[in-house]
């Protein structure tokens, strides 16, 4: 069994790689679910990064970390909100200026803070379980936000599929006119998602500079923001295949990590650029399929609703 004593590692790191990805990408599939294409996630994520981090270093208290994170996350949303729902401004225009918007935010947030660790986030110990060996640390062994992030997707998918409110938030992203007519407030709806989003999107980042790398640097998403967006694409709008993605996006950031320690005669540029060619790939591959993506794609996604009209 000692051969195989590299497996539970990897997979534990394969978990924390994996982890800000699914709250991205959970949080972007409401929005989208909603109708709005918001293309700033990597800008939230970031601020969340960042506020989350700052903190956890002023107060000690990761809760609250967290929370602030989230906070900051929804807020991003609610600005991208405010132009996109009520002033109507593009929203592929507006997401990529959010982004740009969030790098220099968290820059100028965190410029006192870079390169100052943090203690982890702690891992859950359960004396007899995570003991076991192998499948102890891996099922028993995870910090909250892992286990928070099952709880997500799994909720997310009973809203959806389960409840009147998320039967209207589909509703709304695939006929905002039709939703509108019988009585429901397009606006009001799209506001609550794109929130939600920004919060998930924060508490990514959070789990980045807490968890991940339990320190702060500029720009430490590295692209996890864009890669999120392409697993709603990847997983056709469906949140249990969400996880899935993100865990295979997951195993090829370790993938490259581990062939680096490995010594493998790669360059090392090559190999940090396997998880971006692989959304590539998996992106060009999911779009020869158009009847597919149509036909799970909110109808009205990116559009702009006229209450008016």
């Amino acid at each position: 069994m000692a051969g195989f004593d590299w497996i539970v590692p990897v997979i534990l790191t394969m978990i924390t790689a994996a982890t800000p990805l699914v709250f991205a990408g959970i949080g972007e599939l409401i929005t989208e679910k909603s109708g709005v294409l918001n293309l700033g996630v990597e800008g939230m994520m970031l601020v969340g990064a960042v506020t989350g981090f700052i903190t956890a270093t002023v107060t000690g208290n990761y809760f609250l970390a967290v929370l602030a994170a989230a906070f900051a996350g929804s807020v991003m949303a609610f600005l991208f909100g405010v132009l996109t729902l009520s002033l109507m401004a593009n929203q592929v225009a507006t997401g990529l200026a959010l982004t740009l918007f969030g790098v220099g935010l968290s820059a100028l947030m965190g410029q006192e803070f870079v390169g100052m660790p943090v203690d982890p986030l702690d891992k859950l110990y359960i004396s007899g379980l995570t003991d076991i060996p192998y499948i102890g640390p891996i099922i028993f062994g995870q910090d909250g936000l892992v286990y928070l992030s099952f709880a997500v997707v799994a909720a997310v998918s009973w809203f959806l599929y389960k409840t009147k409110a998320g039967l209207i938030l589909r509703a709304v992203g695939d006929s905002h006119d039709a939703a509108h007519s019988i009585g429901y407030s397009v606006i009001g709806i799209r506001y609550l998602a794109v929130m939600f989003g920004g919060a998930m999107s924060g508490i990514g980042g959070a789990y980045l500079s807490l968890a991940y790398t339990p320190m702060w640097a500029e720009n430490m998403t590295a692209g996890r923001g864009w890669i999120a967006l392409a697993l709603i694409v990847f997983a056709t709008w469906k949140p249990g295949l969400v996880l899935i993605g993100a865990y295979m996006f997951g195993g090829i950031t370790i993938l490259q990590l581990h062939a680096q320690a490995a010594g493998l005669d790669v360059p090392s540029q090559v190999l940090s650029m396997l998880p971006y060619v692989a959304t590539v790939l998996v992106l060009v591959l999911i779009s020869k399929d158009q009847s597919r993506i149509r036909k799970h794609a909110p109808a009205c996604i990116g559009k702009i609703f006229h209450p008016a009209a």
